[in-house]
């Protein structure tokens, strides 16, 4: 596991894309934060932003939202992200 030097950033583990019934929105990450285990620990990231790297592209998103009871949060993004990007690790600021 990686662990961030700088007070206030951290790493967070892409699950999945946000999934409907029929549909899957490719703009929307699921995010797994280490060490947070309920809702109301999650809600404190509401707001920073997330920085993925994807080969040499920097692709900058934001923290929208939580998913569930789990401390699982959802980040979104301008344009879609590919599917390499899955199971991956993303910098939370």
């Amino acid at each position: 596991m990686m662990k961030s030097k700088v007070k206030g950033l951290s790493y967070a583990t892409v699950t999945n894309f946000r999934l409907g019934l029929k549909t899957q929105k490719n703009n929307e990450l699921l995010l797994v934060i280490p060490n947070v285990n309920n809702r109301s620990a999650a809600s404190k990231y509401v707001g920073r932003k997330v920085v993925c790297f994807h080969g040499k592209k920097k692709i900058v998103g934001k923290i929208v939202g939580t998913h569930g009871m789990n401390g699982v949060v959802r980040a979104r993004f301008r344009k879609g992200l590919p599917g390499q990007i899955l199971h991956t690790k993303v910098l939370v600021l």
